[in-house]
Order: C-alpha cells, then sequence, then structure tokens
C-alpha cells in the first residue's frame, strides 16, 4: 500500500489532501500541532475509507518539530512514497508591524523545513526509484509581497530547480500555487475577508483535484483554476515595480467580514 505524509493535515488544503488520497487508498501519516484534533481526524478517515491513518504530533516551527518528521521520513521500514509538504501560515500587517520572531517563524516553516524534510525524503525515493513531492506555494510567489511572498517564491524556485537534478530519478516535485482557497487560513492570521470577491474563491477539494492531476501528467507547476493561470500569466510579463504596488495594497486591505 503507498503511504503519504502530509504536514497540516487538519484543516485546509492539507485535509483535502488527506480525503482525497485516502479515498485512493493510501495509508497516512498526518502531521500538524494539535494532537487531539490529528487524532480525530486519523479516527474519521479510518472510518470512512478503511485505510491506516498514522499521526505525527509535529511543530514545524521549532526543531523538535521538524526533527520528528525528518525522522519519520527517513525510516526505510516504512517508507514515504508522497510527501504533502503543506504546513504554512501568514501574518497580518506589512513589514516591520509584524515581529521579527513571527517573520522567522514563517521562513522556518515555509522554507527550513520544506527544505529539509525534502532532503530527508528524497533519497529512499530515488533508491526506490518511484515517489513524488507537492510542495504547497502560492499565487503569492509572483507577487512582490514580503515575507510571505519572499517564501512561496522560494518554494516554486528550489522545487522546480531540485526536479531538474533527480531527472531520469523516476521521483517527481511539483509546486502547487493556489489563489484564495476556503480554508482556516485568513481567520488564523486575523485576516477579514469580506471585501475578496466571491468569485475568487476556490474550495480546497478543487485545489487537491487539480495538484493530483498535474502531479499525474508530470508537470512541476500547478495554479489551480482558471483565472489563477491568467493572473500568474500575466503577473510573470508585467514590470514587478508595478506588481509590487498593487500586491502590497490588496495584502494590505482585507476587512472584517
Amino acid at each position: 500500500m503507498t503511504t503519504a505524509l502530509i504536514t497540516g493535515a487538519t484543516a485546509g488544503i492539507g485535509a483535502a489532501f488527506a480525503r482525497r488520497l485516502a479515498r485512493s487508498g493510501y495509508r497516512l501519516v498526518l502531521v500538524a500541532r494539535d494532537t487531539e484534533r490529528l487524532e480525530r481526524a486519523a479516527a474519521d478517515l479510518s472510518a470512512k475509507y478503511g485505510v491506516e491513518a498514522e499521526v505525527l504530533t509535529a511543530d514545524l516551527a521549532t526543531e523538535e518539530g521538524i526533527g520528528a518528521v525528518e525522522a519519520r521520513l527517513a525510516d526505510s521500514a516504512r517508507p514515504v512514497d508522497l510527501l504533502v509538504n503543506n504546513a504554512g501560515f501568514g501574518n497580518k500587517g506589512a513589514f516591520l508591524t509584524v515581529p521579527l520572531q513571527d517573520e522567522l517563524d514563517m521562513l522556518k516553516v515555509h522554507v527550513e523545513a520544506i527544505l529539509r524534510l525534502t532532503t530527508a525524503a528524497l533519497p529512499g525515493m530515488r533508491e526506490r526509484r518511484r515517489g513524488a513531492i507537492v510542495n504547497v506555494a502560492s499565487v503569492a510567489a509572483f507577487l512582490p509581497r514580503g515575507t510571505y511572498g519572499a517564501s512561496k517564491a522560494w518554494v516554486v524556485s528550489f522545487t522546480q530547480g531540485v526536479l531538474r537534478d533527480l531527472g531520469g530519478t523516476g521521483v517527481r516535485m511539483m509546486a502547487l500555487c493556489p489563489g484564495f482557497t476556503r480554508t482556516e487560513f485568513h481567520e488564523r492570521a486575523g485576516m477579514g475577508t469580506g471585501n475578496i470577491p466571491a468569485w475568487s474563491w476556490l474550495s480546497a477539494e478543487r485545489v487537491v483535484d487539480e495538484a493530483m492531476r498535474d502531479l499525474a501528467r508530470g508537470r512541476s507547476l500547478s495554479v489551480p483554476g482558471k483565472r489563477y493561470k491568467i493572473a500568474v500569466a500575466v503577473a510573470r510579463l508585467l514590470p514587478s515595480g508595478k506588481l509590487g504596488g498593487l500586491s502590497s495594497k490588496a495584502a494590505r486591505t482585507y476587512r472584517a467580514d
């Protein structure tokens, strides 16, 4: 049975990946910070889909948390065939209004954790000549947008760069770049979403379905939704100075519902 490890697995896109993969018969390793929520999610998935769901409590903003997931990925007796690096969060406010430690925690989760977990997973996948890694980024990767956008741009560049080095090994890597998705992301960051038009939202299920199709097609980048595919194409053509003004304004004007 194929095993998938998902970080940030109890909510939003991570939970949608867990449901989608359980439905396809994957054995799951669910990673998140809240043990009670993890155990509840694992029990629900096991009951509904008849799959084994292991839980691993880990805060990827800490050395201990990253180390625990690294150890699980490196366990050759229990190989992981699909790694979904989904854990992430946003900070509300412009640069210098956000505490430095919060920015450093973001880099720990969005950059260091992805680097280290990918490094832990790849040797076994390469030896078995199969496996896949999905690194969840954002359309913000293509827009100048402070620490969040910069960290997501790193995820895209890192993923596509490593994939080139893996040519011929049978291992796939893909950066997933969703736009506005109905999850707990904005609520957790304290961002209102009342001024975001209804048409701009995607469901987490749609994001995951499109991601899995793109992964099966061997794509290195997945941008779910036609409107976001167009937005990314335009962003790549416009001067970064114009994008920076628009992106900065949009990022700071979320209002309460």
